[in-house]
């Protein structure tokens, strides 16, 4: 990428453009072996439980939107970002970018949510930082949240795939797009028969369940910008084996279907917030879905593919009409600023 090229909201998207910045401007002059491996915590390694570090932003807009707002939004994402990571969340930080004018009972409101969210998994939010900047400045609130969970040895490895094989399966926990295509709802003010709602959630009830089974669970990552496609680009990336997808077997809402198709978006790409990929020994596989689908983030898990030899290095979807199709990370960007 040319250093005179200038920042433009592709960057942002999760996708491809992202991945190119964070390559070659971020990992270039932070590189590390933490770093380096890029999951969605940092591991810590230690004789004891190992430390895992997080932190993200949040710039959603609308910031109030049907099934949660920014600041439930912005706990549950740091605190996914460290269950993904196989690590129990402990202490949280929060730090405000205010626009001057903006409500001070609806910032009330997104911290009572961050406070009763951040309850339900005993995290504690511990310290934190605020700023005013003059009206038109920001968009009403900006909020940056890091988490610092503990994670084993035993699960360590599993934000970096050391032991992913041809053969395990690939599954998720839910339906895909909710979040990006209630977002996309919210801005053009599109009423559904069946109301559709965020999917905004804490994932680490349902990851805790998984890990305490024993079963081999060797990757975990939260659909969140580029959605499921660039996550399984990013797993099979200059790997010797490769993914296969079944289309009939994604869960897509009718409503994220019907709305993907008015406005030419791909459900393989969509935004989620309280739903995760996993990659699971095939012997384990419907022991890891019976558990996922007895809790409410993964009560519509399915099993949606495999590791495979076949093609490595690619993902590839059968599609329901039997053709097979090369998927890579997004391209461009499908809908800005939804987390």
């Amino acid at each position: 990428m040319p250093m005179d090229n200038v920042i433009m909201m592709g960057h942002g998207s999760g996708g491809r453009m992202t991945s190119e910045l964070i390559r070659n401007i971020f990992t270039r002059h932070f590189s590390n072996p933490v770093l380096d491996v890029l999951g969605d915590a940092a591991i810590f390694k230690s004789p004891g439980p190992h430390l895992a570090f997080t932190t993200d932003s949040y710039v959603i807009d609308p910031i109030f939107f049907p099934g949660g707002d920014i600041g439930k939004l912005a706990v549950c994402g740091t605190v996914n970002d460290l269950a993904v990571s196989a690590s129990k969340p402990l202490l949280l930080s929060a730090s405000f970018i205010l626009e001057e004018g903006f409500p001070v009972l609806q910032l009330e409101q997104i911290v009572r949510s961050m406070a009763e969210t951040a309850s339900l998994v005993k995290a504690s939010i511990v310290t934190g930082d605020t700023k005013v900047v003059k009206r038109g400045q920001c968009d009403k609130i900006y909020i940056t949240t890091s988490g610092i969970g503990l994670a084993t040895e035993k699960s360590a490895d599993i934000a970096a795939g050391k032991n992913i094989k041809s053969g395990d399966k690939i599954m998720v926990s839910g339906y895909l797009g909710d979040h990006e295509i209630c977002i996309l709802a919210a801005r053009e003010k599109l009423q559904f028969e069946v109301p559709l709602l965020s999917d905004v959630a804490l994932l680490s009830p349902m990851i805790l369940a998984m890990l305490e089974s024993g079963a081999a669970i060797k990757f975990m990552r939260d659909i969140t910008r580029g959605g499921l496609a660039t996550i399984c680009a990013e797993i099979t990336e200059k790997k010797a084996y490769g993914i296969k997808i079944e289309e009939q077997c994604l869960p897509v809402r009718e409503q994220v279907a019907g709305l993907c198709e008015l406005y030419g978006f791909d459900p393989l790409y969509l935004a989620n917030e309280g739903k995760m990929l996993a990659v699971v020994d095939r012997e384990y596989a419907d022991q890891v879905l019976e558990i996922m689908r007895k809790t409410d983030t993964g009560a519509h898990a399915a099993i949606i593919g495999e590791i495979t030899d076949s093609h490595p290095g690619k993902v590839v979807m059968q599609s329901i009409t039997g053709g097979n199709r090369i998927v890579d990370r997004l391209a461009g960007i499908q809908l800005p600023r939804i987390c």
